[in-house]
């Protein structure tokens, strides 16, 4: 079983972010704050979990938590300033949008940039080890997938609804056949790079 707290004296905020990885969409964050006796028997990274556990705890998840809140940064934005620096806005506006301020911050991760005066922990997997990144974790994931979803509607032609905008291959080949759409993460390497022999 994961862990509940690092600090037991102080408000924590678990963090982590999803689709970093994508070829098109957003970066979506969460930050969430559970009690301090937060148990769960099934909450996990959500790399770990069936889409129908992620959506049975996504509701418990913000039922049960204390503040919770999720941010998007779109592509474009991505492209502006980099992938790492958008995933770590996105953490920031979660942060910020929290009804309760947090006292210390869990960062799924190696790499973040402080926030106010607030202290933090980058922890490496963190959300297969701390309730509140596991937690975040979800709520990024199923918030995006959603996001993914709806979107997938206006150009069906790329597999958002199964691929979530992530480099498939099903998802490359529609982008050398349709080429790009104002989803598209232009500084991402979109096509193949892969050299074809002709024989």
């Amino acid at each position: 079983m994961l862990k509940s707290f690092l600090y037991n004296n102080l408000i924590e905020a678990g963090c982590d972010e999803a689709g970093r990885g994508c070829l098109a969409g957003p970066v979506t964050a969460a930050a969430v704050i559970l009690p301090k006796n937060f148990k769960h028997e099934v909450l996990n990274d959500s790399k770990k979990l069936s889409a129908k556990q992620r959506a049975i705890l996504k509701d418990e998840i913000i039922n049960l938590a204390i503040a919770w809140k999720v941010a998007f940064i779109d592509n474009s934005e991505i492209d502006e300033m980099n992938i790492l620096r958008a995933s770590i806005k996105a953490m920031h506006l979660a942060i910020e949008g929290l009804e309760k301020e947090p006292q210390f911050l869990l960062i799924d991760g190696n790499r973040f940039y402080p926030y106010k005066s607030i202290k933090h922990k980058t922890i490496i997997k963190g959300d297969g080890l701390f309730f509140s990144i596991a937690a975040a974790s979800v709520l990024a994931k199923t918030f995006r997938d959603e996001y993914m979803e709806k979107i997938h509607e206006e150009f069906p032609e790329y597999g958002w609804k199964k691929n979530k905008g992530y480099p498939t291959s099903f998802h490359r080949e529609a982008i050398e056949k349709y080429g790009i759409t104002p989803y598209h993460r232009k500084s991402f390497s979109l096509f193949n790079t892969q050299l074809k022999l002709n024989f």
